[in-house]
């Protein structure tokens, strides 16, 4: 589990493809003595898991459906990258609870300043909109952020000054990339509203049945 504020941007080192998977090695100023084998490091959003450990460097393994679901495999050398060690039970929630499972992608469709902000805008398949919510929650390549407005598929955020330099957000350009994990909330909302293999949806009718209307 992570909260979305982003502890470094790393480097990638070398990603290697192996068929559909991939090896990431990825440089970093976190501290890696710190870090063990088997660890959970979100990188731009999505959770892998550490298997090899360098000097200022960690290695982690890309699965296939992580490589269909996120922008990773694009990824080159000196690429900057997002980073998120797991938290503790004793960390701050300074942002909101993020599962790192990347649920796909949003390109950028529009850049603007206002103010301090840079308003950026994204836009998401029809499948992932329903999920994202005005003043909702919502994390973009790992970064948690407030949605400011949502119009059909597409939701803006702004993004403030130190966030803009301290991930890779700042140097984002209209057409680019982005992996997003909306709300865990929603989407288990969704799935008891729906019921499951022999339990009732949850409706206005089954409402008025029991009394709650």
């Amino acid at each position: 589990m992570f909260s979305g504020i982003i502890e470094d941007v790393g480097r990638v080192r070398r990603m290697e493809r192996r068929g559909e998977s991939a090896r990431l090695d990825v440089e970093t100023k976190l501290p890696v003595t710190e870090l063990r084998l088997g660890d959970s490091v979100a990188v731009s959003g999505a959770c892998l898991t550490v298997v090899a450990l360098g000097e200022r460097s960690f290695t982690v393994d890309v699965s296939p459906e992580t490589l269909r679901r996120t922008t990773l495999g694009e990824l080159r050398p000196q690429d900057p990258v997002n980073l998120e060690r797991a938290l503790r039970l004793s960390d701050r929630l300074g942002g909101h609870l993020v599962n790192g499972h990347v649920e796909g992608t949003a390109e950028v469709t529009a850049i603007r300043r206002e103010a301090n902000a840079i308003l950026l805008t994204f836009r998401v398949s029809p499948a992932l909109a329903r999920y994202v919510v005005e003043k909702g929650c919502i994390a973009v390549d790992g970064v948690s952020l407030t949605v400011n407005a949502v119009r059909g598929p597409e939701f803006s955020v702004a993004v403030i000054p130190f966030t803009a330099a301290e991930t890779t957000l700042g140097g984002r350009r209209v057409g680019d990339r982005v992996n997003v994990e909306t709300d865990i909330i929603g989407k288990y909302v969704e799935r008891f509203l729906r019921g499951a293999p022999g339990v009732p949806e949850v409706d206005e009718a089954l409402l008025a049945e029991r009394g709650f209307a």
